[in-house]
């Protein structure tokens, strides 16, 4: 079964997500893909970078997560995911379940953990710059 097999499971993932009470091991690949859909759809004043930065910190800081230059918040990852995101949310039909639109995203390319390395070598990405701020890939272009 699909780790979010309702969009009633996505809002109460988002929930948990957005008062800190998520437990470490439950946010995964797809949990974060899964919050960032909802937010687009329901909250899109954190689907931006800054509030989505904010819900990212506060959940950090609730796990002991030490956000700094080497762990927790990753500016890059969170923009191209979030722009990866709304690519997919945006093609499918407005009223599409949030649950089918998110099985689509990790069933596609962005699927795995991973996705991100195509786009950007690993110096780059791991930089103190791609983690503090937006650092364009040097691989290839984004597609969306």
């Amino acid at each position: 079964m699909h780790e979010f097999p309702s969009d009633d499971a996505i809002a109460h993932l988002a929930a948990r997500v957005l008062d800190a009470t998520l437990p470490r091991p439950e946010w995964t690949h797809a949990a974060h893909f899964a919050v960032a859909l909802w937010c687009i759809r329901y909250r899109p004043d954190l689907a931006e970078a800054e509030g989505f930065r904010g819900v990212i910190l506060r959940l950090n800081d609730a796990h002991g997560t030490i956000n700094s230059d080497s762990s927790g918040y990753h500016h890059t990852i969170t923009i191209a995911s979030l722009r990866a995101a709304r690519a997919l949310h945006d093609a499918h039909a407005a009223a599409a379940p949030l649950h089918a639109v998110l099985a689509d995203l990790l069933s596609g390319p962005f699927g795995g953990a991973g996705w991100i390395l195509a786009y950007w070598s690993r110096e780059r990405l791991f930089s103190v710059e791609a983690r503090r701020g937006w650092v364009a890939p040097d691989l290839a272009s984004l597609p969306f």
